[in-house]
């Protein structure tokens, strides 16, 4: 007791008590600044308006911000396209969410002259020019898979027009009867985009994309992995220009069933 009744020491223990109060409150402010241990997952905010992602953010205490833009032309126009972070990850409370939407305005492009390619040099081409292959229709000619033609609409459709970026350009290319057959692909697992790719680049067209009730959204459909395929892989021969139609699902036990999931679109 008459240790405690020193001065000196009496000073050092308020100054050890004064210490401790400066840093319990330095990291109780700290905590309230920096929301410290307060997380929340990121929600889905894409397919919906920028006011109604706006409105869902702003309830799990996130704020968002337009950063980009691309046109896609199968989206609502204004709909949100995507957002970083992405939907279920852990942030905390007050955190930006960066928006990239789906323009108003479709971007317009250049038509290229394909005519003289093949059909894989015009699927690239198309594809450099933010444009889309449709459907490949084969007339009698010496070269097969020579494009002859380039059609938008159903109508001719010259080099150099002003065409809107997403658009499906459809394209009329030879069928040689001595190189008039082809191989269907397997393309079970794959998700949609990459397995369109496979199909054509094997001289065949999509016949219909059945999406069962699990795909919801165009981005669902991006994501949507083949179940079945009419007709199946097969090592018999089918003929150039032929119809693939692909049942599609993003339901993981539907998928799983398929097998290991192809990376990629």
């Amino acid at each position: 007791m008459k240790v405690l009744n020193n001065w000196i020491v009496k000073n050092l223990l308020w100054a050890v008590v004064f210490v401790l109060a400066l840093v319990l409150l330095a990291n109780f402010v700290l905590g309230v600044i920096t929301r410290h241990g307060q997380v929340v997952a990121v929600p889905d905010l894409t397919n919906v308006s920028v006011a109604e992602a706006s409105r869902i953010a702003s309830d799990a205490g996130l704020r968002t911000v337009v950063f980009d833009s691309v046109y896609v032309r199968r989206m609502q126009k204004g709909a949100v396209f995507s957002q970083n972070p992405k939907a279920g990850t852990s942030v905390k409370q007050g955190r930006k969410i960066r928006l990239t939407i789906n323009a108003t305005i479709a971007k317009k492009v250049t038509m290229p002259n394909l005519v003289g390619y093949s059909i894989r040099q015009a699927k690239a081409e198309l594809a450099s020019k933010g444009l889309y292959l449709g459907k490949i229709i084969y007339v009698s000619d010496i070269a097969t898979n020579n494009v002859l033609k380039q059609l938008y609409r159903n109508a001719e459709i010259r080099p150099g027009r002003m065409i809107e970026s997403g658009a499906t350009v459809d394209l009329v290319a030879g069928l040689s009867e001595t190189e008039s057959m082809t191989n269907v692909p397997d393309v079970r697992g794959m998700k949609c985009l990459r397995a369109i790719d496979a199909i054509q680049n094997n001289s065949l067209n999509i016949g219909k994309l059945k999406f069962d009730s699990s795909v919801k959204t165009y981005s669902d459909s991006l994501n949507a992995v083949v179940l079945n395929q009419s007709p199946s892989a097969s090592r018999m021969p089918m003929r150039i220009g032929s119809e693939v139609t692909l049942a599609l699902s993003i339901d993981p036990e539907k998928v799983a069933k398929v097998g290991p999931v192809t990376s990629g679109n």
